[in-house]
């Protein structure tokens, strides 16, 4: 037991010890008073000490009432500085999210005037699906938004996310395009030559989609850039996908396909844009 808790469990019975030698000390004082000779001596050789230990122990008393005054206002100051900092450490998360948000708008303003025609709902990341054979997430906002299955989903800077695949009032299911049924037509920017992006579950497990079917004749290497192509109307043509990370063949030696690595870190999202209409090139 602590000496705090000791004196607050004990303090009056300490109180009323000294209460009690002081009496007796004071009684023997009056008992003596007048008397002289020996009497006299006893008395005050007696006195003097019983005085001095009942003036020690008030004053350690005193001092250790102090000290937990004391104590207790310092337990106070520092629980009312710790709410203070946590307050102050939330206000600071929260400026920084709006700074990022607002950089997000900011960048996102720059691709909305170079595509005026696509109708863009901006959306939070709510949670990621846990399944082993999908790579999903949900969003924050449904068909309460004029959201669709089928939409395409990207980010501020327009690189291509994934695409609505199913929907709720106020949430909808994003398969991105790492996903098993990722199938998106696509370009290779460099040389034009087309190909479609499958999902491919060893790829989808390193964090990458498949870009086979290339056209006859069609070479492609590390470090090409990989857009949607906007065949079929279903995704807005010329959307950054990613980068081909490796060019491989098939077991056979003969067809050749890519590794593409998404040109966004699909785990850090926290906001992203739905693609509700767009002009369809044809």
């Amino acid at each position: 037991m602590n000496v705090k808790n000791y004196l607050k469990k004990n303090g009056i019975k300490l109180g009323v010890i000294v209460l009690v030698i002081a009496l007796v000390a004071g009684a023997a004082s009056y008992l003596l008073k007048g008397n002289a000779g020996v009497i006299q001596n006893v008395s005050g050789t007696v006195k003097e000490p019983v005085q001095r230990m009942v003036s020690s122990v008030a004053e350690w008393l005193e001092g250790i009432y102090g000290y937990l005054y004391e104590y207790d206002q310092l337990v106070a100051e520092n629980e009312r500085l710790r709410a203070e900092l946590t307050e102050a450490q939330e206000e600071a998360r929260n400026g920084a999210a709006a700074i990022e948000e607002n950089e997000r708008f900011r960048q996102l303003l720059n691709f909305k005037e170079k595509h005026s025609d696509m109708t863009l709902e901006s959306a939070k990341v709510v949670a990621w699906t846990t399944s082993n054979w999908a790579n999903s997430f949900t969003i924050s906002k449904g068909t309460n938004a004029d959201i669709a299955v089928g939409d395409c989903v990207i980010t501020e800077y327009g690189v291509m996310v994934g695409q609505i695949t199913e929907v709720g009032s106020t949430w909808a299911t994003v398969a991105t395009v790492i996903d098993l049924n990722t199938n998106i037509g696509a370009l290779v920017s460099e040389n034009g030559a087309s190909g479609l992006l499958v999902g491919d579950f060893a790829m989808m497990q390193e964090g990458c989609v498949k870009l086979s079917y290339l056209a006859d004749g069609a070479q492609v290497f590390s470090g090409d850039t990989v857009m949607t192509s906007g065949s079929g109307g279903a995704f807005p043509q010329g959307l950054i996908v990613g980068t081909i990370s490796s060019v491989k063949t098939e077991a056979g030696g003969q067809i050749e396909y890519g590794e593409v690595k998404p040109g966004c870190d699909l785990t850090a999202l926290v906001q992203v844009f739905v693609v509700k209409d767009f002009e369809v090139v044809e």
